[in-house]
């Protein structure tokens, strides 16, 4: 059994560990009040967009414009959004095995990355960061939203990539996150689910198609990836509520079996030391 200064030092680094632990519970619960307020009042909104432009795109059939050519080179861009910090649980590790598993060959896959976490882990492993993003994750804005979109649109354009992913954690409640791997271009009949009868009559545009998905697209893909943010802010700071919730716990469990040791051995040391009184006065008599 361990001495009694050992346990106590013990118990004392755990009640130092648990303070911290606690304290970092409060801020992650400050902190996702406002975030799931933001997810939730623009999830409604991110989830319309998504189903409207892909259902328009997969019935607007072969057309020929800048946004929906595919010609590239064969590599696919991922927008993986990921955190800054660690101690959030499985958060990032679970969306990072969902990419890294998403089938999509390392060589094949260009990364603009959006969180340390996630970029470090996959530079370890040979894959590609063509854009780092992370100060991004810290307080997301539409704009920047708008400037990843344009960076991903410009270089599907050009041939270098010719499919685009975006890769976040979605939001459902304060300890329930959900990793997501979706495709948001190139859009066709096959990843699109038409339920309505006669859904798949041919898309009729009006202004010109060609100057009505020069708006469109740009502000979905847009879209997608500001509300990918907000949601992944949320989902963050509800795992690591989560996780500090649950290390606050064990910490309790932890100090409370260490404060039984202590008490025994002390009981222990005492039992001994009434031992030796005891027999130190009897061998005097």
């Amino acid at each position: 059994m361990a001495s009694m200064r050992d346990i106590k030092r013990r118990k004392e680094s755990i009640q130092s560990t648990g303070q911290i632990t606690k304290a970092m519970k409060l801020v992650a619960t400050v902190k996702l009040q406002k975030a799931r307020a933001k997810a939730e009042n623009s999830k409604p909104y991110f989830d319309a967009m998504y189903k409207a432009v892909t259902t328009m795109l997969a019935k607007s059939g072969h057309v020929n414009h800048k946004y929906l050519n595919n010609s590239g080179t064969g590599k696919k861009a991922v927008i993986l959004i990921t955190s800054n910090r660690g101690l959030a649980g499985g958060y990032n590790t679970n969306i990072i095995k969902l990419v890294t598993g998403s089938g999509i060959a390392k060589e094949d896959m260009l990364v603009y990355s959006i969180g340390r976490k996630g970029k470090d882990f996959l530079t370890r492993r040979g894959y590609r960061i063509k854009a780092d993003y992370s100060d991004v994750i810290n307080e997301p804005m539409y704009r920047d939203a708008m400037d990843i979109a344009q960076d991903v649109l410009n270089a599907y354009m050009a041939g270098e990539i010719s499919e685009i992913y975006l890769a976040y954690t979605c939001f459902m409640n304060t300890v329930s996150q959900v990793p997501v791997f979706i495709k948001l271009l190139p859009v066709s009949a096959d990843d699109v689910q038409i339920e309505e009868d006669g859904d798949m009559a041919v898309m009729e545009y009006e202004p010109e198609e060609q100057e009505t998905l020069d708006i469109i697209i740009p502000k979905y893909v847009s879209s997608l990836i500001y509300g990918a943010l907000v949601e992944s802010v949320a989902s963050e700071n509800g795992a690591r509520m989560t996780a500090m919730d649950n290390a606050t716990s064990n910490a309790d469990e932890m100090i409370d079996k260490l404060a039984l040791l202590y008490n025994r051995a002390r009981q222990g040391s005492i039992t001994q030391e009434l031992t030796e009184i005891i027999a130190g006065a009897n061998a005097i008599s």
